[in-house]
């Protein structure tokens, strides 16, 4: 099946499977940018497209709803043409609409023409054991299609829930959310992967193509694009990630 990616910025990536169009996390807001909030957000880079540009989307996958460098205000408008909309069963409340929740491992049909995928919730947690009550809940997401699989890992930190993954599906493509994020008011802790833990969920779920996201615009994410580079520079992993230039739409 032909697929192609569009990197559109941070966590939002417009992809088209088949007569099937998806995006994710939409964060569409202009910059310079600023969001107040107990951990105040600030970007600093435009996004690739505008939300005016973007063809009709059959589905929205949203890993959460609280963080405005997954949804913004550009992004909420979005939501609200989208045909289906996947997320938490917390943001789905908070939503409404077309919104729909899922539990992890949880799985919805979608359609689109000849078009049908599977997608199943997975698991994730926004930061250290113990802050779940602070970030919220958030979700990853396995998009399985005629002739792969996808993953698009949501905003997580590496953790043993996530090794599951690899047992219940074969992995073509890894879309991870890395950028190492931190907050001066949180310390060392750190709010998604960094590029070693990025590898190392790549070693676990063995995929073919590992494409970063969530890495670039915003104040809060601290991963040096070298880094990245440099971690999946071993021989394990070599030839496996790829980069996607923004806002050119390639296939995968």
């Amino acid at each position: 099946m032909n697929i192609t990616a569009t990197y559109v910025g941070t966590a939002t990536v417009l992809l088209r499977i088949g007569d099937l169009t998806v995006l994710t996390d939409p964060a569409f807001d202009r910059a310079p940018a600023d969001y107040p909030a107990v951990r105040p957000l600030h970007r600093r880079l435009d996004p690739a497209l505008t939300a005016d540009r973007l063809p009709p989307i059959d589905l929205v996958l949203l890993s959460h709803d609280q963080h405005a460098d997954n949804l913004d205000r550009a992004g909420r408008e979005v939501l609200g043409r989208a045909k289906a909309v996947l997320t938490t069963p917390e943001a789905a409340e908070r939503l409404g609409g077309q919104a729909e929740g899922l539990v992890t491992w949880e799985s919805r049909k979608i359609t689109s023409g000849t078009t049908t995928v599977t997608v199943t919730a997975t698991p994730a947690r926004h930061g250290p054991q113990g802050t779940e009550q602070a970030t919220g809940p958030v979700t990853g997401f396995v998009v399985e299609h005629d002739g792969g699989t996808l993953y698009i890992s949501g905003d997580t930190v590496r953790h043993d829930a996530l090794n599951e993954i690899a047992e219940r599906f074969s992995i073509d493509t890894a879309f991870l959310h890395l950028g190492d994020a931190h907050f001066p008011s949180t310390g060392d802790r750190a709010f998604s992967m960094s590029a070693r833990e990025g590898a190392a969920l790549a070693r676990t779920l063995g995929p073919r193509t590992v494409i970063p996201i969530h890495f670039d615009s915003w104040d809060h994410l601290f991963e040096d694009p070298a880094r990245i580079t440099a971690a999946f520079a071993t021989p394990d992993l070599a030839g496996r990630l790829r980069r996607l230039a923004p806002g050119v739409p390639e296939q995968i």
